[in-house]
């Protein structure tokens, strides 16, 4: 199951003020909006042209059906206005911001999705891309993002909330310490994305490109490189922990730190699929509880628990 699931809008049903403002942002009007899928969002998604050929990338997204998804278009729109143009990032080119509609004005990449499940070539070139984000996002560069332990805590948090709704679950009081761990585990100062998948990545004739930024924290440097292999392992084919004793951000890291980061992620997922899909969101828990499942199952093969 692909990272989607957002009922999206496209160009056409945004107010027209908005189309104008972006119009605005590049100097001429929208001439031309080409949609695209991917990604947990209710908003619109869309390559756009102006009439004086000028090419850009545009998300939009207004207080309904999801009241949550404005803040978090104006969180990445804080962070992606200093992220450093070394790094392997769209460029920021404006806002529109009316209060309740946001939209985000992006140097449209020439790329393409990764296609899943995933290729050698293609996790390589994003693996690349972390050690380059690494290199030059440590210190992060980028003022005031939450440290990671702070911003996963309750997340990690899941199997305790499973623990207490009585959900049977083998070797969960080990799961839960494991996932405490995970907590103490997330300590550094590297700039992470935090929320790596396919849909969240452009592969280029130049290399990959990480975007949609609402989700960055401060975090170990091996962070990012960890969340993308989680949906490598689910789609399956590659030898996920030989990628992470041998990759340039992993390969010195605590093999038990990471088992421990692993197992806070299912808590994540597993609980979070028992929730309500949020409004605009229809798909999300049914990917959560995919994405659980495979999890758990690595971390207990990691971890040397049995299934029960």
């Amino acid at each position: 199951m692909r990272g989607e699931g957002g009922a999206r809008l496209r160009w056409r049903d945004l107010p027209p003020h908005v189309r104008d403002g972006v119009g605005d942002v590049l100097g001429s009007p929208v001439v031309r909006a080409d949609s695209q899928a991917g990604g947990f969002s209710p908003g619109s998604a869309d390559r756009v042209v102006t009439a004086t050929g000028r090419r850009a990338f545009v998300k939009a997204v207004g207080p309904e059906p999801n009241a949550h998804s404005p803040q978090l278009h104006r969180r990445e729109g804080r962070v992606s206005a200093v992220l450093p143009p070394s790094l392997p990032v769209p460029r920021l080119l404006g806002t529109v911001d009316d209060g309740g509609w946001v939209a985000l004005v992006l140097e449209d990449v020439d790329g393409h999705q990764p296609a899943l499940p995933w290729r050698p070539a293609d996790v390589a070139a994003v693996l690349d891309a972390l050690a380059v984000l690494a290199a030059g996002a440590t210190p992060c560069p980028v003022p005031d993002l939450p440290a990671a332990a702070d911003a996963l805590r309750e997340d990690f948090a899941g199997f305790d909330r499973l623990a207490a709704d009585g959900v049977r679950l083998a070797g969960l009081d080990e799961l839960r310490d494991l996932a405490r761990r995970g907590v103490a585990s997330l300590g550094g100062d590297t700039l992470a994305h935090a929320d790596l998948r396919a849909d969240n990545v452009l592969l280029t004739a130049g290399g990959a490109v990480l975007v949609d930024w609402p989700h960055a924290c401060r975090g170990p440097v091996w962070l990012d490189a960890l969340l993308l292999l989680v949906e490598v392992e689910r789609y399956g084919g590659h030898d996920v922990d030989a990628l992470l004793a041998t990759s340039p951000t992993t390969r010195d890291a605590d093999p038990g730190e990471l088992t421990a980061v692993l197992a806070g992620l299912a808590a994540y997922f597993l609980d979070g699929a028992r929730r309500p899909a949020p409004p605009g969101l229809p798909t999300l828990r049914q990917f959560q509880r995919v994405q659980g499942e495979a999890l758990l199952a690595w971390v207990r093969r990691r971890a040397g628990l049995a299934a029960g």
